[in-house]
């Protein structure tokens, strides 16, 4: 979730106040929830998983590379693609550091094509022979 969009901050207070069990009497915002004996329990990441699993799998989407981590990837790959500046990605993603964020980003072939290509218009002209 991102929080600087418009309606994340209305979301999670809808979760808070709708969803999030009352009785929990912990700080962590992500439970478990439910009516198991877990249900005030903090959401692990393989839980989260999970829920992503049987998400995707309603949707019709059975890839087992799919995951939570790997939209992590790719979000920071279309935003490196969409021009959005490195030390931008780098606080987006919460990283310390560029090498981060620079595992995230993969280059895609046309990425890679389009570059060379640009770099090729912009640069010196061969000169023609007279």
């Amino acid at each position: 979730m991102d929080l600087l969009e418009d309606w994340a901050l209305p979301a999670l207070n809808r979760y808070v106040l709708l969803e999030r069990p009352p009785e929990a009497q912990t700080p962590l915002l992500f439970l478990i929830g439910g009516r198991g004996a877990r249900r005030d329990h903090a959401l692990s990441y393989d839980g989260l998983v999970r829920l992503f699993q049987r998400a995707a799998a309603r949707a019709g989407v059975r890839e087992p590379w799919l995951t939570p981590h790997s939209l992590r990837h790719t979000h920071a790959t279309r935003m490196t693609e969409l021009g959005m500046r490195e030390l931008t990605l780098m606080r987006r993603l919460g990283h310390a550091h560029p090498d981060s964020t620079k595992v995230y980003v993969r280059l895609t072939d046309h990425q890679v094509r389009d570059d060379y290509r640009t770099a090729l218009e912009q640069g010196p002209q061969p000169e023609t022979a007279r």
